[in-house]
């Protein structure tokens, strides 16, 4: 039965291409695809299903020490982004074989080497990337890619110190607290950001610049959340499941209202090469699956994390 389903996936997915055909070039007017590195012509790249099947694996890229979505544990994998490839491997009747890679400069960076033309030292693509931002303009500027299967959102949230802030209101719903700092208390109140992430970008571009003297700049956001927990700073600022994660006793998080942030939320899915739509079908029908019977809710929980659903 696993071996007919990508089949029949493939073949619905064919009469839903041609029915999508006018919306998307529609969607893309206008935006031309970016140029191509030398050597790197639209041709087919990676594995086809069958391989993949007849293997017994499937490579999946994911972002090295990254937690709470992928890092190693001695050998183990771990993370949100974990579990999702082994849901993936599982749709397919295949086992995963996880792929640490380092972040690059741009996203597109990222899928260039680790979807459509490997590394440097000639290092194999990987059969699907994971993590990957689902925006339907980077969807026409990048056309080796097929952007497929959003699994969760992510958004950007606020951290505090409860001491910083006794007068924060408990929810009585039992969720996130609120009436925490907003954006506007860091013109006074000292924040933790990752260095050049979304928000320190947002924080830097406050009206007056009358935030920027309050920023405390971090390698990575589990260093922000380090420095509030012994009290280096009042809050700390970044990616929801990140706050969640890193928050230990006596910090509460929050999301409260972004005047003027246009990316504060957004959606997440996974990357396959355009050689490989089959694959691609076959995986965002897992993940279909996943959403619909609570398997990817229940692996943010595992981590003590809220699940956003993906805004599809």
């Amino acid at each position: 039965m696993t071996q007919r389903r990508p089949f029949l996936t493939a073949l619905a997915a064919g009469v839903l291409a041609t029915l999508a055909a006018l919306p998307v070039f529609a969607r893309c007017e206008g935006i031309a695809p970016e140029q191509r590195p030398q050597n790197t012509p639209r041709e087919f790249i990676g594995e086809t299903l069958d391989e993949i099947l007849d293997r017994g694996s499937l490579t999946i890229a994911v972002y090295e020490d990254f937690p709470p979505y992928s890092w190693q544990d001695g050998a183990e994998p771990k993370g949100v982004d974990i579990e999702l490839g082994r849901i993936l491997a599982e749709g397919l009747g295949v086992t995963p074989e996880f792929r640490f890679v380092q972040a690059g400069e741009t996203i597109q960076t990222d899928l260039m080497v680790n979807i459509w033309r490997g590394g440097v030292q000639k290092e194999p693509v990987a059969n699907v990337m994971l993590r990957v931002p689902y925006n339907s303009t980077l969807t026409c500027l990048i056309d080796q890619v097929v952007f497929t299967g959003q699994y969760a959102d992510e958004q950007i949230a606020i951290a505090y110190r409860q001491d910083a802030y006794p007068d924060a209101v408990p929810n009585p719903a039992g969720g996130r607290d609120e009436g925490g700092p907003v954006a506007a208390f860091f013109r006074f109140d000292t924040v933790a950001v990752e260095n050049d992430s979304i928000a320190d970008f947002y924080l830097t571009s406050f009206p007056g610049g009358q935030i920027g003297p309050m920023i405390r700049r971090h390698r990575t956001m589990a260093d922000s959340m380090a420095a509030l927990a012994v009290g280096e700073t009042m809050a700390a600022m970044g990616p929801l499941a990140q706050l969640e994660f890193g928050a230990g006793q006596g910090v509460n998080v929050h999301e409260p209202p972004l005047p003027g942030f246009a990316l504060s939320r957004w959606t997440l899915g996974i990357a396959v090469h355009v050689s490989h739509r089959d694959l691609a079908y076959a995986l965002d029908d897992t993940v279909v699956a996943a959403l619909g019977d609570g398997r990817l809710q229940a692996a943010y929980a595992k981590y003590g994390l809220s699940f956003l659903p993906p805004q599809r």
